[in-house]
């Protein structure tokens, strides 16, 4: 009997005729197929943020200068970003980890400053990073799951923070999910016509350039980013570790998909927390296999849509630990 087949036997037991908590019920299963236990733990969890600045931002592809990643980060450690509010909802700490931010003068007990640069290259230009600084960030990924597992951590929320960053992440979207970048490429932090139109522009081209390489990693180099090689490095660490890794939005899912094809075994570990107002989030979900549990137009990223679905997983973790089986209460 697999996990899931398990769980389901155990939520029909219960006393409660049976499906009626409808998608908790499948969230529940979901949570105990991450972890290969019946009586999977919600608790204790952890918000990490990865963080990384973006060369082609120069090409005018949004509305903000990369020094925005900065000021966020800072306000992160501050205490006062919304990601660290909810965090503090949720009753998740935080750790932002730093996989490539231009970012100067930043410190406390959750900063990681695990650099690989100071920034991507110009993924317009050429590539966005080399072989080596591809495996450097999802070393760095890899390196923050294991920080996580050795403090008791049972579920990571995952987020990012990196202006400009859902360029690379259309260019992945496109590239990995094998579709057509103009249905992948949104607003992204804000657009006019004229930077929706040179982000179109630089996407089709850069994915253009990588489909013509031969090896699959090389390819993801070259469009991708520092923070979301990171994702990627810590989804599949995760999973090794049989931690459950929540997924915030678009850019998180880039990294989801980096990690798929790295090592599709990954996906055991994901849930699916939201279905982003970005247009290719629904797309890069299809291709992940995932069911997303919320749907509340959200496109802010830093993990916030990933906080909120973890007081549901509190639910469902109760539901399947300390609700009393129809057997136990007629006796039979």
């Amino acid at each position: 009997m697999t996990i899931a087949e398990a769980t389901r036997a155990r939520l029909d037991s219960l006393a409660k005729p049976p499906g009626s908590l409808g998608r908790l019920e499948r969230l529940a299963i979901r949570l105990a197929e991450t972890q290969g236990r019946v009586d999977p733990s919600a608790a204790p969890r952890r918000l990490i943020v990865f963080a990384g600045d973006h060369g082609v931002v120069a090409e005018g592809v949004g509305l903000w200068p990369d020094s925005v990643t900065t000021a966020m980060m800072r306000l992160m450690l501050e205490g006062r970003a919304g990601s660290a509010a909810l965090a503090r909802g949720a009753g998740a700490e935080m750790v932002l980890v730093d996989a490539g931010s231009k970012a100067e003068g930043l410190s406390g007990e959750a900063y990681r400053d695990w650099r690989v640069a100071r920034g991507t290259a110009n993924l317009a230009q050429g590539p966005a990073m080399s072989a080596p600084e591809f495996e450097a960030a999802l070393a760095v990924g890899a390196r923050a799951a294991a920080e996580a597992d050795a403090a008791g951590v049972r579920v990571l929320a995952l987020g990012e923070m990196g202006i400009g960053n859902t360029t690379p992440a259309a260019c992945l979207a496109a590239l990995l999910a094998r579709v057509e970048p103009a249905r992948v490429i949104g607003p992204g932090a804000g657009a006019t016509a004229e930077s929706l139109a040179r982000k179109q522009a630089v996407v089709t081209e850069a994915v253009a350039r990588a489909r013509a390489l031969k090896d699959p990693r090389t390819a993801i180099a070259a469009v991708a980013g520092f923070e979301i090689a990171a994702i990627a490095g810590c989804i599949a660490e995760a999973a090794r570790r049989g931690l459950t890794v929540v997924l915030d939005g678009f850019i998180v899912g880039a990294g989801a998909l980096v990690a798929q094809a790295l090592d599709p075994a990954a996906m055991e570990a994901c849930i699916a927390a939201h279905r982003s107002a970005e247009p290719g989030h629904a797309l890069v979900l299809e291709r992940l296999g995932l069911e997303p549990f919320l749907d509340w137009e959200m496109r802010l990223g830093e993990g916030t849509g990933a906080l909120l679905l973890l007081p549901m997983l509190d639910a469902a973790g109760s539901l399947l630990r300390d609700v009393a089986t129809l057997a136990e209460v007629t006796g039979g």
